[in-house]
């Protein structure tokens, strides 16, 4: 049941506010674009950081939630499910939409706590090859219990929505598939894939599951050939890959740029993206390349063949095979030509399948669906137009807990 007017009240609820990573652009991009269509939202979120000044400047109404935080702590996990169900409680939302594994399990607790049907996003599960056999079983077990308690999975990509399958994470009638989807950008910022020297990039979080060294193993071999390239991201492994870089000759060619928001803007400015990784869900890094025009070569992991088009869009290589990515890196810096041709493919299917619209379409339908089917958590009286309404702005400068109410205008 939905409001009488047709808007819903969505609350969406992640972990980190201190890293804008893939799933905090995806709340951040829904929960703006619902906005703008006149639905409720609020953004139940751990912690404090970027990701609390990404959403005040948008404007999307949001709540911190103390004890929220990415380790596992079961003392901080049942405080924080407590505060969870009492912000739920404040805000009477028709729906929880739950994102990532730990945000996931606590808000669908705390959901079905309070008679709310919940939708759970993973970005990617927590099982299979991604983590150790052991944490591998506790994670399986415990995304079990969550599916038993989520209305609906929204996977980011058909592979995930596998692995659950494969798993046995939930029935199948719960587990639907909804791309990840990006807003376009000004014609400035289109990348032209032809120039010359070519300039390839990457943009990965020095981490695992990214693979930098077999990126840096394969660039060692194309010394020979005229090319730079920057490296966007931090992380624990960033350090090793500059003194790897170091030892193979490659330093004076290479831009170790750190953690950037300007992402777009580098993108227009390169010839070639690339990814190397061992394992993926449905990178966001893939379909900015794409809506920049620019040819991607990337390791075969995860989702990202349903991304890129291979022979069509970019190149496909097996993951850790460092002979095979050098080829392809070769055939494209040798041709420019190929590289216009991939990059404007890969543009025209970033705007046929991957749009921030086609994303918040599909995901609203789905939202509908299970308030539909879910009326018990959906009942409450619609509010009159002049009423006053939460919205994201801290009071007294603190974002813990504390909010102001605002007239709307």
């Amino acid at each position: 049941m939905s409001l009488s007017n047709g808007t819903m009240k969505i609350a969406y609820v992640v972990t980190r506010a201190d890293s804008v990573g893939g799933a905090q652009v995806h709340i951040l991009d829904l929960a703006q674009a619902l906005l703008l269509e006149g639905h409720e939202v609020t953004v139940l979120i751990g912690g404090d950081g970027p990701v609390i000044d990404a959403l005040q400047q948008r404007g999307i109404p949001y709540h911190s939630i103390r004890h929220l935080a990415k380790p596992l702590r079961p003392g901080a996990d049942l405080r924080a499910t407590i505060e969870l169900s009492q912000a739920l409680r404040t805000i009477r939302p028709q729906l929880v939409a739950a994102h990532t594994a730990k945000a996931g399990m606590l808000a669908r607790g705390a959901a079905a706590l309070s008679g709310i049907p919940a939708v759970f996003t993973p970005h990617g599960w927590a099982i299979s090859d991604r983590v150790s056999a052991r944490s591998g079983r506790v994670f399986k077990l415990l995304e079990r219990l969550g599916g038993y308690f989520s209305a609906r999975i929204i996977n980011v990509c058909e592979y995930e929505r596998g692995l659950a399958l494969r798993h046995k994470i939930a029935p199948e009638a719960k587990l639907s598939v909804v791309h990840n989807g990006i807003p376009d950008i000004g014609s400035s910022l289109l990348a032209q894939p032809d120039r010359e020297p070519p300039r390839l990039i990457t943009i990965a979080r020095f981490e695992e599951p990214k693979d930098y060294r077999t990126l840096l193993c394969a660039l060692s071999g194309l010394k020979d050939l005229t090319w730079t390239i920057d490296l966007v991201g931090d992380g624990p492994l960033q350090p090793a890959m500059e003194s790897l870089a170091r030892d193979l000759g490659l330093a004076e060619r290479m831009q170790f740029l750190g953690a950037r928001r300007n992402t777009a803007w580098l993108l227009a400015q390169a010839q070639l993206f690339v990814l190397s990784t061992r394992s993926e869900a449905f990178p966001y890094s893939v379909l900015e390349a794409m809506r920049a025009g620019l040819p991607v070569v990337s390791s075969d992991a995860g989702g990202i063949r349903e991304a890129v088009a291979d022979g069509e869009t970019g190149m496909l290589v097996t993951a850790k095979d460092a002979s095979q990515l050098q080829g392809q890196l070769r055939r494209l810096i040798l041709d420019a030509q190929l590289r216009r041709r991939l990059g404007a493919a890969g543009r025209r299917r970033f705007l046929e399948q991957f749009t921030v619209d086609k994303m918040v379409n599909q995901t609203v339908q789905i939202y509908r669906e299970v308030i539909s089917a879910h009326p018990v958590g959906a009942q409450r009286a619609p509010v009159p137009p002049d009423k006053r309404k939460w919205h994201g702005i801290p009071a007294h400068g603190k974002h813990e807990n504390s909010q102001i109410l605002i007239e709307k205008r």
